[in-house]
Parts: structure tokens; sequence; C-alpha cells
């Protein structure tokens, strides 16, 4: 007997998972500076140094889990996904306005957050991740 075709994956889960993978190597990549400048530059605030690289290694295994989530088509990935996206919506719109404003840091986490957020919407990523789980 031949042994079932998986479902071929949308043109939007695929863009998706592509976005989310890129987010997750950022945030590693992240990871990877910040214990670097740990390990050679001597912080103001060691304890707030720490507690930012705990942060980020958790941000960078969420979105990583999501990312993996999204491959497998959980449908718990959606809401993760809109809550992680909303969070850098929120960083996007810090960047633009203060005194030390950096709106091509805004643009460049606001328009990939807009972008998931709207293939999340997409029928054939909530089709491909309705599914129930076994």
């Amino acid at each position: 007997m031949d042994a079932p075709k998986p479902a071929r994956r949308s043109r939007a889960l695929i863009a998706l998972v592509l976005l989310l993978a890129a987010e997750a190597a950022l945030l590693w990549a992240a990871v990877l500076w910040l214990i670097l400048e740990l390990l050679t530059d001597q912080p103001a605030s060691f304890a707030s140094a720490l507690a930012i690289l705990v942060l980020t290694i958790v941000a960078a295994v969420w979105v990583s889990a999501i990312t993996v989530g999204a491959l497998r088509g959980r449908s718990w990935i959606r809401a993760a996904a809109v809550t992680w996206q909303l969070v850098q919506v929120f960083v996007a719109i810090g960047c633009f306005q203060g005194l030390y404003a950096r709106p091509d840091l805004g643009w460049a986490l606001l328009i990939p957050s807009v972008l998931v957020i709207v293939l999340l919407l997409t029928r054939s990523v909530v089709e491909a991740t309705s599914r129930r789980e076994p």
C-alpha cells in the first residue's frame, strides 16, 4: 500500500514560517551578542544585563517553538504568534518616538509583524493550523 501523501503547504504558510524563522534567528543572534557583550564589557548593572539576556533567551525559545508549531500545523501557534507580533508592534511604536528614536528599527519591526498578522488571518493558514491535534 502507498503511504498517504502529506498535505501540501500553501504559499502563505511557507511565507509565515520563513518570517517566523527569520525572527527566531535574529533573536538567537541577539542572545549571542548579549552573551558576548556580557563577557567582554562591564555592564552598568549586572543584574539588569542578566535579566535582559534571560528575557531574550525566553523570546528566542518562544518564537522558535512557534516556528516549529507552524511547520507542524498546530492550532496554538496562531494566538502565540499574534501575541509576539503585538509585542513587536509596541516596541516598534516606541522606536518611532522619544529622545533616542530609531525609525529604521521601528520599520524593521513593524513591517514583518504586520505581514505575519495578515498571513495568520489568511484562509490557507487558518485551515492548515485548524486540524485537530492527535
